[in-house]
């Protein structure tokens, strides 16, 4: 496994309709490692990957990749970069084909042999989408739509992979699979920051973590750490605790 670029966030501060959303956060992720963002509805964490992949401007701070300085950068150049986000819903086109659908995720991909190439990985990874290859994507069960989703965001070939909520909403089973898909991704060299509404899962997976509270990280470290954290274990396990 080659080593990829680092992600790194200093002091990083955005504003959502005047209200100060991030307040100063200083995270990093490592190539070929998963990384937790935990924390409550409304703490910032979908802000943060929206200020990452250049939904939402910064007011201030930095956003590195590597060599590369992306704070305010456009999410085309973000992709580019080597950054894939998958968003919070999956967003994929109903009317679409599945297969239609990962094509968009290789727009970088110039060549017809670069995204056909990926699509024979992405089928590897996600053999169901295969079989679903030609049929709407609206026609999908809320699971099938999540692994279109992170398929066409593999398709772009990213060091880094941002995922909000990938098991929202979905039954335990599926919750497995996207776990699974989860240490896949990771096995094959891809970085994973992983933002879940499943803290008992998200921690469980990732390497390190951080616990995001009022736009702030308040804790950081191991992810069995922070499962062991009794403050963490009170304020954001509730049921799991």
């Amino acid at each position: 496994m080659s080593a990829g670029p680092r992600l790194e966030l200093r002091d990083l501060r955005v504003r959502r309709g005047g209200v100060k959303a991030l307040r100063g956060v200083s995270l990093h992720v490592d190539a070929g490692e998963i990384v937790a963002l935990v924390g409550a509805n409304g703490a910032g964490k979908t802000t943060l990957l929206r200020a990452i992949s250049g939904v939402s401007a910064p007011e201030s701070g930095e956003v590195r990749f590597g060599e590369q300085r992306l704070h305010g950068a456009s999410p085309r150049t973000v992709v580019k970069a080597g950054i894939a986000h998958v968003p919070e819903g999956s967003h994929i086109w109903p009317q679409m084909t599945v297969r239609e659908n990962l094509r968009l995720g290789a727009w970088s991909r110039r060549r017809a042999r670069d995204w056909e190439g990926g699509l024979s990985r992405i089928y590897r990874l996600l053999p169901r989408l295969e079989e679903r290859s030609g049929q709407l994507a609206g026609t999908l069960s809320g699971g099938e739509r999540q692994m279109a989703a992170i398929g066409r965001a593999l398709m772009a070939q990213p060091n880094l992979l941002l995922m909000d909520e990938p098991s929202l909403g979905l039954s335990p089973q599926v919750v497995d699979t996207v776990f699974e898909t989860i240490h896949a991704i990771r096995g094959q060299g891809v970085a994973v920051l992983l933002v879940e509404q499943n803290v008992v899962r998200a921690l469980g997976a990732a390497s390190r973590g951080y616990v995001l509270e009022g736009g702030r990280i308040v804790r950081e470290g191991p992810g069995e750490a922070l499962l062991a954290d009794p403050e963490v274990r009170r304020a954001y396990l509730g049921r799991h605790a």
